[in-house]
Parts: C-alpha cells; sequence; structure tokens
C-alpha cells in the first residue's frame, strides 16, 4: 500500500515531555493509525531529510469527557517517538521551539 508521507505523519505531538525528548534526538509524532513502523521511518525520512534509527509506537486511547448532561470520548490516536541517528541533523520545527 503506497501513501504520501504527508498522510502518514499526521503532525508533531508538541508537550512538555515530548520537548525535553529533543536533547536525545527523540521526536513524536502522531500517525495514522494503519501505519507501520517501516512506513513511519521512511515518511520521517523522506519529509524532513534525516536518517532514522529507531520507532517506537503506541495506540493512544480516547478519553472520557462531560460537557454538562452529555458524555462521551476524545478521539484516539496512533503516536510514534522517533529516535534519529547520531550524525543526523535535527528537525527544524522542532529546534525553533526549545
Amino acid at each position: 500500500m503506497k501513501t504520501a508521507p504527508q498522510d502518514i505523519v499526521l503532525g508533531p505531538v508538541i508537550t512538555e515531555n515530548s520537548m525535553e525528548g529533543i536533547a536525545m534526538k527523540k521526536y513524536t509524532f502522531k500517525v495514522a493509525k494503519s501505519a507501520t513502523k517501516i512506513d513511519i521511518a521512511r515518511a520521517v525520512e523522506e519529509l524532513f531529510n534525516v536518517k532514522v534509527q529507531k520507532v517506537n509506537t503506541l495506540n493512544v486511547r480516547g478519553q472520557f469527557r462531560r460537557q454538562g448532561r452529555t458524555s462521551g470520548y476524545t478521539a484516539s490516536f496512533k503516536k510514534a517517538i522517533v529516535t534519529l541517528t547520531e550524525g543526523s541533523k535535527g528537525i527544524e520545527f522542532f529546534e525553533s521551539m526549545t
């Protein structure tokens, strides 16, 4: 299944914890639920011109929320933590935020 890298990597995850990983060249992205680790690695390499060493993925469950009498769950998503190689340059988008 061939898909564009933009369809695999949906966006960055900007949290305090994910910003601490930038020093160790670990970047966190929200990715498509059907994407595999190999798909994610290829997409990040193609989008940002970097070399990926390792990809860790986890499925994030939707959280329960209430608004008055109405209750429900937020959308669930898949998150990928991408580790770059030692010699690889950083991703500019994240570097500008620190």
